[in-house]
């Protein structure tokens, strides 16, 4: 269920708290298209049979920075924010692949928002993201998340 924050104080107030995006199915179809605009054509994501008979996979996997590019799909179903003219992503810290995304399976964001810091013009958020793989006990990622609002 998206958290909605009506004004930048109510999300200031969530700082602490968790919310959680949608399920999202990583098919095979995004993984080769990924490939193709990434030139990242390793058989591990794009050769389903080789895949299935040589990975230790078991079968085709997600690229992980196909993975992380799902971050902001994943907060936007999680947290809606308040109007502000724009938002931005400021980058990574502590960013690891814990385990890997198999083609078809789903994926869905967990969200902490740890801290707000006013920055010139911006706001800062830290998100502690984990990107949980439905049906596993490892996450897919783990990684502390910044992003900029431009109120």
């Amino acid at each position: 269920m998206t958290v909605r924050f009506e004004t930048l104080d109510g999300l200031k107030a969530f700082v602490g708290q968790v919310a959680v995006s949608e399920w999202v199915t990583v098919s095979q179809q995004m993984i080769d298209q990924f490939a193709e605009v990434t030139q990242d054509r390793q058989w591990i994501h794009i050769d389903v049979e080789r895949a299935r008979r040589e990975s230790p996979f078991g079968g085709p996997v997600a690229h992980g920075f196909l993975t992380i590019s799902l971050f902001p799909h994943l907060m936007h179903t999680a947290v809606e924010l308040p109007p502000v003219k724009a938002g931005i992503n400021y980058g990574c810290d502590k960013l690891r692949f814990v385990a890997p995304v198999a083609a078809g399976s789903r994926v869905r964001g967990v969200l902490k928002l740890l801290d707000i810091e006013e920055v010139p013009g911006m706001l800062q958020l830290r998100w502690d993201l984990t990107i949980e793989r439905e049906g596993a006990d490892k996450p897919a990622v783990v990684a502390v998340w910044l992003s900029r609002i431009v109120p």
